[in-house]
Order: structure tokens, then sequence, then C-alpha cells
């Protein structure tokens, strides 16, 4: 099996490509990354050197590019790559369109021309909208998106629907709920709090920290996204969950709580604009169609999160302060740069 994995120097995408590398030691899998603000080639530290995975920097929306890339053949595509932070997408939300939905649109082309190959596009909870008290997303819950991010993630889940009814791709797509792991940028609410509070800096908590979200370990993400890949069936759309909801102020509790630090790092801040309220994933239909459940302990997964980035605080400190972008330029340069004259 030979693989293409977009976005794999991401958090989730980089887990997928280590997972997929230790649990298939005979498949062949190339690694695509732009290496924007949050693509980092540390998080492929130990896999680049294997014989059975290449890494390739290009751009996904870059039609010719990816045409070249294509050549090779793939049995599987598998899209992670994406602009995905929220509060980026409010103040510009171009870089949204052009990665989510015009390179999607490319991977599609791409792989309707080679035939043949299966594609799995990693989708969000977030196209569903905000819940109120009660009630999951189902994989029938209408599309309601209420941030620019959101918006495209639909939008390119609507163009993967499109190809398969007009062109008879074989596509699948999953609606995961929030991940939570190592490798994890730290601008999203878990990272940033761990880091924050290692560094006894303040924790900015929006609103009144009650928005609900519904959490999974990214390594039962990966497990999910493998039995998808194998046995999904075309054309579904699987959603991904561990139900886990909790409140903003309950993670920051933990976090308080696994670091050792006091309340009073806590700062509230303004709530951001059109910020949802409530997300719950209903993964009834993985659970009984895949046979697929959770196996991480949403305490003990915390608790593993923190260990994490206490002992790579190294990696943490160069990702917070853009050192990680010259030191993977003097670790990986020159290899990025005679791959690319290939």
């Amino acid at each position: 099996m030979k693989i293409l994995v977009t976005g794999g120097a991401g958090f989730i995408g980089a887990n997928f490509v280590r997972y997929l590398l230790g649990s298939h030691r005979d498949w062949q899998v190339v690694t695509v990354d732009l290496l924007t603000y949050a693509g980092n080639l540390e998080n492929l530290a130990g896999v680049l050197e294997r014989a059975n995975h290449r890494f390739v920097r290009a751009d996904i929306s870059d039609p010719s590019r990816m045409a070249a890339l294509f050549e090779e053949g793939f049995d599987a595509v598998v899209n992670f790559a994406a602009e995905s932070h929220v509060d980026r997408s409010i103040e510009d939300c171009s870089l949204f369109l052009r990665s989510n939905v015009v390179g999607t649109q490319v991977l599609l082309e791409g792989v309707r021309r080679m035939r043949g190959c299966r594609f799995l596009q990693i989708s969000t909870d977030e196209v569903y909208g905000s819940l109120g008290a009660t009630g999951k997303f189902s994989e029938q819950s209408p599309l309601s998106p209420n941030s620019p991010y959101a918006a495209s993630k639909a939008a390119a889940d609507l163009l993967v629907r499109a190809y398969v009814k007009s062109h008879g791709l074989d596509c699948v797509v999953t609606r995961s709920s929030n991940n939570y792991g190592p490798y994890q940028f730290p601008e999203k609410l878990i990272p940033l709090f761990i880091t924050n509070a290692l560094a006894d800096e303040p924790l900015p908590l929006y609103g009144d920290g009650l928005n609900v979200r519904d959490w999974i370990h990214v390594e039962d993400h990966c497990r999910a996204l493998e039995l998808v890949l194998e046995k999904g069936r075309k054309g579904e759309i699987y959603n991904v969950g561990a139900d886990n909801e909790r409140t903003n102020r309950e993670i920051t509790d933990l976090v308080l709580s696994a670091t050792g630090k006091p309340a009073s790092l806590v700062r509230y801040v303004a709530d951001r604009p059109g910020h949802d309220r409530r997300y719950a994933i209903d993964a009834t239909k993985l659970r009984t169609e895949l046979a697929w459940r959770p196996l991480w302990d949403f305490r003990d997964g915390i608790a593993e999160t923190v260990a994490w980035y206490k002992n790579n605080r190294s990696w943490w400190e160069r990702v917070k302060s853009g050192e990680y972008r010259r030191y993977y330029e003097k670790m990986y340069g020159k290899r990025l740069r005679d791959a690319e004259k290939k």
C-alpha cells in the first residue's frame, strides 16, 4: 500500500504518519506539507529517515506541483492539510479558502485522473455549528458553520460529496471532535494552557469558561482513521468522538492540577465572535460498523499530555518563539532542498 498524507507535519497528520509507519511496516508513506506556521518537521523526527517514508515540501493548492506528485501513483490519499485556527480565520479567511477549499479540489482532481485511489477527507465537528444543552451531532445533522474556518471545511466536504456523485470517486469523510495529545501547536486550548502554566504565564479563558467541547486523544483518532481508510464505505461520513464533554473551565482546572500550578494564573478574557457554545459527537456509526472504541481514559490522557510537554520543553519553546523554523532549516534544510530538486 502506498499512501499520500497531506498536512503530515501538523499535529494530527504527524501523529497519523507515525501511527501508520508503526502499524504497517510494509506500507510506503509520502508526507506532503508546505511547512507554514503550524507545520513542523520536528513532529516527524525519527521517521523522516525511514526507508518507507519520504517527505515532500509542497502546496496542495498548486495544481502543477500536485499533478507531478500524483504521477507516482497512490493507493490512497489522506488529506489533513488545512488552516485550522478559528481566530485566525476571523481575522483573514483568504488563506483558509485557498488551502481548505482550493487545495481539496486540486487533490480531488489528482485522484480523479489517477483512478483506483481512495480519498479520505479529514474534517471537523465544527461544520455542524453549535449545539444547545442536549443532543449530539450525527452524520445526518445539517451543516451550519459559524466561523470562516468551519465554513471552509464544510465547503471542502461538499466538494468531496460532489466528486463522489459526479465522478464516482472512492471518497470517505471523517468529522472528529477536538483532539489533544503530543505535538499539538500551542495556540490550541490544551497545549496553550499547559505550556503557559509550565512557564507561569496567564491562562486566557474565553467568556465565562463554560463552552463545551468533546475531546478525543489523537491516538484514538488515528486508530479510527486507519479503520475508515481500510473499511469505510464509499461516499460515507463517519463521526469520530470519545464521549468526553468538558467545559473549558474543567479543562483549565485539570491542567492546573496536572501541572501543580495555582488558579490565580487564570485570566478571563472577552469572548471571541461567533464562539460556538457546545459540540458533542455521536460516533455510533463508527462504533457499530467498524467496531471502533476509544482506548484512552481522559484524565490519563491529560496527565500523559502534560508529561509530554514537560519532557519536551525545548520543542514548544522553539515553536512559541518561532525559533523552530531556524532549527529545522539547520537540521533539515539541505535535505529539503535536495528533495525539491528531484
